[in-house]
């Protein structure tokens, strides 16, 4: 599913304002990281990543690998930080209501 420009606004602004759920560190991108994204996804549909010094990518490479792997859009990227977003398929979880064009 590809995201409209609205919509990506709409998930950066709500990126603001949250913490990072997944820390990426020296060991870079694991199946370990990978499935402790892919719950937080389930759980939240929107959740912010940070790169520590020295995990060997840039926050956009770090972001394209796993929005590819998880199936998911990368929303924002800046300094070390990316932000991932994908429709969770859980019950008993708020979605987020993406605005329609």
């Amino acid at each position: 599913m590809a995201l409209t420009k609205k919509q990506i606004k709409q998930l950066r602004s709500l990126g603001q304002r949250l913490k990072p759920e997944l820390i990426i560190g020296k060991n870079g991108i694991t199946d370990a990281t990978i499935a402790q994204a892919e719950e937080s996804l389930e759980a939240h549909e929107l959740i912010k990543c940070s790169l520590l010094e020295g995990c060997g990518y840039t926050a956009k490479e770090a972001g394209e690998e796993f929005a590819e792997r998880l199936h998911a859009e990368l929303v924002q990227t800046i300094g070390h930080r990316f932000v991932l977003y994908r429709e969770t398929g859980k019950e008993g979880v708020e979605k987020i209501r993406l605005v329609r064009e």
